[in-house]
Parts: structure tokens; C-alpha cells; sequence
């Protein structure tokens, strides 16, 4: 088991790394973007085609393989108004209804996926099926985790933990 948890530890790291040069990569071609359009009077239409895949990739990259469920930016103003066994409520019900939703668009985004194989991207020529094929495992990651924070919820974990607040309990309430 520890050479399981060890080797998830550096998939985990090597994701960070694809991120941080996707990231970087992106950057840099912004700066090579601004230089030739505004310096040289010369636009690359390759900068923007760049960025914005590298944006698209970075995102749900980002999300699918790095991004801990405790860090996700959650708005839960409502949420934290209402006592622990509402909060649990709504834990069940918003992660069955994003489960669902996403668990049935993968079908339909698989055909998507697979069909854009006969086109390219204007400037890179990079097949669209490579740019798209990233969302079918950010959408299973999406299932994956909305079913665990259901699983949370029924057991009367909280989905997500405000780390300097205590464990808040139906029976403190």
C-alpha cells in the first residue's frame, strides 16, 4: 500500500508539472503574441490558437488531476446558513444532479469527441478530437467526485471543510 500511495504522490506531482509548463508555455506564447502584434506589426495567429487550447487544457486538466476537492472556490453563502442536516440535503441532491448530468453528456461527447477527427485547427493543425478528448476525463472526474461528496453526505462527512472551523455535527446543532 505504500508503494501505491507513493506512486500516487508523484502522478500527482508529474500533473502538477504538465500544468505549471502548460501555464508557463501559455505565457510565454502571450508575451511572443504581444510582441509581434504591437512591436513588430506582425499578429501570429498560432499565439491565440495556442493559448486558447492551453487554456482549455489547463482547466479541465487542472481540475481532473490536480485540484484537490478541499480547493475548489465554492460560493455557499445559503449553504452555510442552514443547519448541518439541510447542508447534508443539498450535498445529496447537487451531487446526484451534477453526477447525472455529466454522466449523461459523456456518451453524446465521446461521438463529438471522435467525430472531430476529420477536422484540424487553423493554424497548428492540430486535430480537434486531440484539442476536445481532455473533457471525457474531466467529466468522469466530475461524476467521481460529485458521487463521493453524496457518499460524504450520507455518511454525515461534510463535502468540503472550511479548515479553521471545527467539524460541525447534526447532534451540535
Amino acid at each position: 500500500m505504500d508503494k501505491l500511495n507513493s506512486l500516487g504522490r508523484w502522478l500527482g506531482r508529474r500533473a502538477e508539472n504538465i500544468l505549471a509548463l502548460l501555464l508557463g508555455s501559455m505565457f510565454a506564447a502571450f508575451i511572443v503574441q504581444i510582441v509581434f502584434r504591437y512591436f513588430l506589426n506582425l499578429p501570429l495567429g498560432w499565439t491565440v490558437e495556442y493559448v486558447t487550447i492551453a487554456w482549455l487544457w489547463g482547466i479541465f486538466f487542472g481540475y481532473t488531476f490536480v485540484v484537490k476537492a478541499d480547493d475548489a472556490i465554492r460560493l455557499d453563502i445559503v449553504y452555510q446558513l442552514v443547519p448541518p442536516t439541510a447542508r447534508r440535503v443539498m450535498d445529496v441532491l447537487a451531487g446526484l444532479a451534477c453526477a447525472g448530468i455529466f454522466a449523461w453528456s459523456i456518451p453524446k461527447a465521446w461521438d463529438f469527441v471522435t467525430f472531430m477527427a476529420i477536422e484540424r485547427t487553423s493554424f497548428l493543425r492540430i486535430r480537434f478530437d486531440i484539442v476536445f478528448s481532455i473533457y471525457i476525463p474531466f467529466a468522469i472526474a466530475v461524476v467521481i467526485r460529485s458521487l463521493m461528496s453524496v457518499w460524504r453526505a450520507i455518511q454525515g462527512r461534510p463535502s468540503h471543510q472550511d479548515p479553521l472551523e471545527a467539524p460541525v455535527s447534526d447532534e451540535h446543532a
